[in-house]
């Protein structure tokens, strides 16, 4: 594997994981609008694009290999609810956010990403929320999806940003 899968994969994996440190430790955070979510959802968002640039970056079998050991590593470092919670959150959520990205990608990085994103954070919020205990209600699924969309726009917009530069240099 090259430096950038590399790169890609140990912030995949140690996103994964922190999600759930964060999560166990701290509990709900606030994330706009009055609403809150578990505290390790704005990592969770960001971890999507992650296993995204995983993908591209190292292929589907490596994004899967990272998924497994994050899920392990996760179970020895969060409560044995929250561990169980995530391996089925993140593996339902990111085997289908794989799907949809394989399928769009052709159609250009920012679609893909987009669309899988969408599909992984709306699964991962009902399926952890469930799992993990927490209220499964309209507030706590907004407030997840909202905490969720502001961790992909901190990742998306710092790469279409250096995209751009890109462009501009050449």
């Amino acid at each position: 594997m090259n430096r950038r899968a590399w790169v890609a994969t140990g912030g995949y994996v140690g996103g994964v994981v922190a999600t759930n440190v964060v999560t166990a430790s701290a509990g709900l955070w606030p994330v706009g609008f009055g609403l809150t979510a578990t505290a390790g959802t704005m990592l969770a968002g960001g971890s999507f694009v992650l296993r995204d640039a995983v993908q591209e970056a190292a292929g589907r079998k490596v994004a899967l290999a990272a998924l497994g050991v994050a899920c392990v590593v996760s179970a020895f470092m969060a409560t044995p609810a929250l561990a169980l919670a995530s391996v089925l959150a993140f593996g339902t959520a990111e085997l289908l956010d794989m799907g949809v990205y394989t399928k769009l990608r052709k159609r250009g990085w920012l679609r893909a990403a987009a669309a899988s994103n969408a599909v992984g954070a709306v699964v991962d919020t009902f399926v952890f929320l469930f799992v993990a205990g927490f209220p499964v209600s309209a507030l706590a699924v907004t407030g997840q999806l909202v905490g969720k969309a502001w961790a992909t726009v901190a990742v998306v917009v710092p790469v279409l940003a250096v995209r751009g530069w890109k462009r501009v240099r050449k």
